[in-house]
């Protein structure tokens, strides 16, 4: 076992599927104690089960404002600390539909920001409630992921606003709670390989990382540089 993590206790949001049930996996190989929050009970249950005796599983919907406080209540009262947050967005079964922008809709274009962004500024806002009453620095971790692509010609026009509001939203907290010892930084990514991510994000929320704050860690496989020479 690594032991990059040991002792430290995350909260996981979106940890029952997917990237953060990979992510989940990864911190407990590494000796931390784990909660993971998703949203159909059948997957918490499957995660518990697979995560083993150092982890927990809450059911809940993200984008609801109990559902994070809850979840980092959960891992105070089962392991004793709280240290970290992990906010990986959950794959939706019906996720909001986008298209060009003469015919987005409304209620398209407000269900994609409330799955990518509202969920993440609850979880972030209930992770720094949580150490500044306890009065201690902790880490957060955000995942931006990739856009995906409506038709083959062009990203989908919500998603690309939530991914960059997302970033800005990162790096103007990591600057207003620096002082208070609590870092926030980003994964971005653009990868369908769940673990591809998994060394990053232990990294990020190690101590190893301590110096780190309000950076974007792009794991991509080298395409934005690619993207970048054509």
């Amino acid at each position: 076992m690594e032991t990059w993590l040991i002792n430290k206790s995350i909260v996981v949001i979106g940890g029952t599927t997917g990237v953060g049930l990979s992510a989940a996996q990864a911190f407990v190989r590494n000796g931390a104690n784990v909660v993971v929050v998703g949203r159909n009970p059948e997957s918490c249950l499957m995660a518990e089960l697979n995560l083993g005796s150092n982890a927990r599983a809450k059911q809940g919907d993200a984008t609801q404002p109990q559902t994070a406080l809850d979840a980092i209540q959960l891992c105070i009262r089962e392991f004793g600390s709280f240290d970290a947050l992990y906010h990986a967005p959950e794959e939706h079964d019906e996720p909001a539909t986008d298209g060009p922008l003469h015919d987005l809709g409304l209620e398209s274009w407000r269900k994609t920001l409330d799955q990518n962004l509202t969920s993440l500024m609850l979880s972030n806002q209930a992770a720094v409630r949580t150490f500044m009453g306890m009065n201690k620095g902790g880490s957060i971790l955000n995942l931006s992921p990739e856009t995906a692509s409506t038709d083959g010609n062009f990203s989908s026009h919500a998603g690309a606003t939530s991914k960059a509001a997302m970033i800005g939203f990162s790096k103007s907290i990591a600057a207003a709670y620096a002082g208070h010892d609590i870092r926030i930084n980003v994964i971005s990514t653009d990868t369908s390989i769940p673990a591809d991510l998994d060394g990053a994000a232990v990294y990020l929320l190690s101590d190893h990382a301590r110096f780190t704050n309000g950076q974007v860690l792009v794991v991509d496989g080298g395409r934005s540089v690619l993207e970048e020479q054509y």
